[in-house]
């Protein structure tokens, strides 16, 4: 299987995308603080998970896959602050919560799965 194949990935460079669309727009103050933050954040989940998987070894690929997991509650927290300063809307808010929710919940699987193996021989990565 290919990084690009895991949906956690998938979703997680998406998140990014969609994030950066939204804070090129701000002014230079709030970039400079919470925009700067937020894409590091969010960058980071997908960066994270490309590591391990590039590590070929189960043990850095769960530790990277922690890392990221970190990242993904950290953008949460920028995300929430965004909000309450009224940088994003409550539709773009909610949106986000939304997936990463859902994110962390295909975050958790794939972190389990990582070192089993399934009846095919193959690592079980369809997470």
């Amino acid at each position: 299987m290919k990084l690009e194949e895991l949906k956690v990935y998938q979703l997680s460079m998406e998140i990014g995308e969609r994030v950066w669309e939204i804070v090129v727009k701000w002014d230079y103050f709030s970039k400079d603080t919470i925009g700067k933050q937020l894409v590091r954040a969010v960058d980071s989940v997908a960066a994270n998970l490309s590591e391990g998987f590039g590590r070929y070894h189960y043990k850095e690929a769960k530790n990277f896959s922690y890392y990221s997991r970190g990242s993904l509650y950290e953008t949460k927290t920028w995300l929430t602050k965004a909000f309450n300063r009224k940088l994003i809307t409550k539709d773009n808010f909610n949106s986000f919560q939304s997936d990463i929710n859902i994110m962390g919940i295909k975050l958790n699987n794939y972190i389990n799965s990582i070192g089993k193996v399934n009846t095919n021989n193959k690592t079980n990565d369809n997470k």
